[in-house]
Parts: C-alpha cells; structure tokens; sequence
C-alpha cells in the first residue's frame, strides 16, 4: 500500500512538472528571439559577395553583346553605302568604328561623283564629320583628274581635316606642283599661298606642335618665297604667321 501512495505522488509530481515546463517554453523562446542580432545592411548570405560578381559579369557580357549587335548593324549599313551610318559610328565614340565605316563608305564611292556626294554629306554635318587618311588621299587623286581653282581649295580642306600634318604637306606639295606645270591657270599665286596658309590652321594643336609640324612650317615658309618670286605674286610684309606656334 505505500509503495501505490509513492508511486503515485511521484507520477503527479512529474505531471505538474512537465505541465510547468511546457508552460515556460514559449516565453523563453520568445526571449531567445529577442536577442538575435539583426543581419547586417548589405549583407545577403553566406555566399552573397559571390553572387553580386557573377551578376555584373552577366551584366557587363550583355553589354558587350550589345555594343557588338549595334557595331554589326553599323557596318553592314556602311556596306550598302548608307551615308547615315557615319553619324552613328560618330556617336558611340569608338574611333576604330568610326575609321572603319568611312573607309567602307569610300570603298563604296566607286566614282567621282559618289565620293564628292560623300564628302558634301560629311561637311554639311554639324558639326562636320571627320576625315580619316583614306578618304584624304582618294580625295586628292580625285582632284588631280581635273584641278581648277575651286576643286584646290576643296582638296586642301578635305585633306587638313584629316588633321594629319605629313598628309597635308603631301597636299601642298602636289598643289604647288600643278600650279608650276600651268596646271590651274584660274589659280594665282597669292590664292594658293593664302589657301595653303588658312587650311594650316585646321590641323589640331597637337599636330601642330609635332615634329612632323614643324617641318610643314618650314615647307610653308618656302612655299611663300616661292610663290613671292613667281610672276604676279604679293610680296607684302604678310608672313606665315605660323612660326611661333
């Protein structure tokens, strides 16, 4: 008989223990969560730095994808000879694009007729669209066909905006040698020694400033005395006005 009574205080009192103890769990839990610290702004996991890198990587290769379609795009309209697309190339400030698709556009002008709607095309944009070498030198070739007194200053403007400073000495050059062999009988020495003088100051400062400037400098000097002796020429006191440059 007393083992029954202990046994049985002992099952009750276990009881009201375990009713006690699954009293207290909710509270306590709820303390436990009140302490856990908050994450960290910006932080995004265990792996999160390594997530970021992987999304601009993905979005850096969608942005040269892009830029890859529209430089397609770009040429293949230069193929077809759309002048337009000039001003594109212009626009993403990519100078190889831009070389490129002249050049393809020159290559399109298969006559003088072509090349010259090209070139009044190019200036009549504002501002005016650059000249690259190639279209230079195809545009000088094109002048020699049939220089006159017009066509010379066009070439010697053609050819400074290519802001090339041996090119533009070639230019001058072979000017100077058309005019001698009588070669443009509209053209007087004064026209051609102001011409060459004004389209000078096209080229850039940095061009200028070059080596290869200052020997242009030096062929314009010579280029006036020569001119200053030849039959009809203005021998003022007006200089080249390029020497301290």
């Amino acid at each position: 008989m007393v083992t029954v009574l202990i046994t049985s205080f002992l099952l009750l009192a276990a009881i009201i223990y375990a009713a006690y103890r699954w009293q207290q769990t909710p509270s306590s839990r709820s303390a436990h969560e009140d302490h856990t610290l908050p994450p960290q702004p910006g932080w995004s996991g265990l792996f999160g730095e390594e997530t970021i890198n992987r999304q601009k990587q993905l979005t850096r290769a969608a942005e040269v994808a892009e830029d890859e379609k529209r430089r397609a795009e770009i040429l293949s309209r230069a193929a077809l000879g759309e002048r337009s697309a000039l001003a594109d190339a212009r626009a993403t400030n990519d100078a190889a694009l831009y070389d490129e698709v002249l050049s393809a556009l020159v290559e399109r002008a298969d006559s003088d007729k072509r090349l010259l709607a090209l070139v009044s095309y190019m200036l009549r944009e504002t501002p005016p669209l650059g000249v690259n070498r190639r279209l230079a030198e195809r545009f000088m070739e094109t002048w020699k066909q049939a220089p006159d007194r017009g066509s010379t200053a066009k070439m010697l403007h053609v050819v400074a905006l290519a802001d090339d400073a041996s090119l533009y000495q070639h230019a001058i050059e072979a000017a100077l040698d058309f005019w001698k062999r009588n070669l443009i009988p509209d053209l007087s020495a004064e026209e051609l020694r102001q011409l060459s003088e004004s389209e000078y100051w096209i080229l850039s400062q940095q061009e200028r400033s070059s080596g290869q400037g200052f020997i242009l400098k030096l062929k314009l000097a010579a280029l006036r005395r020569q001119l200053a002796r030849s039959k009809g020429a203005t021998t003022g006191d007006g200089g080249l006005g390029v020497g301290g440059q």
